[in-house]
C-alpha cells in the first residue's frame, strides 16, 4: 500500500515566513556537511515575489550556498516551493531544483515542519536556535503523521550564541559542498 498524499499548509504567509530559521533538525543529506553546526538558513522577498534563500552552516569555516525559491503552482494555495542552487557554490554553472513544500507552521510563524514528496528530507525549523523540547515532539510527531520515518531525524548543534557572517572565516572556494558530496 502507497503511503498518504502529504498535507501541505494552505496560503501561507509568504511576508511572514521571511527572516531567519535555525534548522533544529533534520535528515542527513549528502549535501550538507556532517559535522556542521549552527546550521539556518535566511530568505528574502524578492520583488518579482521569489525568495532569496542563503544556507548557511559552520564547520570551522562558514559554508553557504545562495538560491532561489518558487512557487511550484502560482495558481496553488498550497505551500509546495521549489528551491534552485547553482552548484558547485563557486562556481555556479549547474542548477540544481529541489522541492520544499511547508507541511506544518504555527500560528505565530515561530516553527515549521519543511519536507518533500519523496520523504527523503525532512527539516524541522524555528526562528530561536533553541526549541522547547515538548514542541519539539509536537513538530516530530506530526512529520510521523506525515509519513516520515523519524529515527532518521538528527538534532542540529548550535552555540549559545549563533556566529555572525562578519566574524566568521568564509568558504569561498566551496570546499564544504566538495567534501559533503563524500559525506565528510
Amino acid at each position: 500500500m502507497g503511503k498518504k498524499e502529504m498535507e501541505v499548509v494552505k496560503n501561507l504567509d509568504i511576508e511572514r515566513y521571511m527572516g531567519r530559521w535555525y534548522e533544529i533538525a533534520s535528515f542527513p543529506s549528502t549535501f550538507q556537511p556532517k559535522n556542521g553546526i549552527d546550521t539556518r538558513a535566511t530568505y528574502t522577498l524578492n520583488p518579482d515575489q521569489t525568495v532569496h534563500v542563503l544556507n548557511e552552516t559552520w564547520s570551522g569555516n562558514r559554508g553557504f550556498i545562495e538560491g532561489t525559491a518558487f512557487k511550484a503552482d502560482p495558481k496553488s494555495d498550497e505551500a509546495k516551493l521549489k528551491v534552485r542552487f547553482y552548484v558547485p557554490p563557486f562556481l555556479p554553472i549547474i542548477p540544481v531544483v529541489g522541492d520544499y513544500w511547508v507541511l506544518f507552521i504555527d500560528p505565530d510563524y515561530q516553527y515549521a515542519v519543511i519536507g518533500q514528496p519523496s520523504r527523503k528530507y525532512l527539516w524541522i525549523l524555528a526562528r530561536n536556535s533553541h526549541l522547547d523540547e515538548e514542541i519539539y515532539n509536537q513538530l516530530v510527531e506530526k512529520a510521523k503523521e506525515e509519513g516520515y520515518d523519524v529515527k532518521k531525524l538528527h538534532r542540529t548543534q548550535h552555540s549559545e550564541t549563533p556566529p555572525e557572517i562578519d566574524a566568521a572565516a568564509s568558504d569561498t572556494r566551496g570546499i564544504w559542498w566538495i567534501k559533503s558530496i563524500f559525506g565528510k
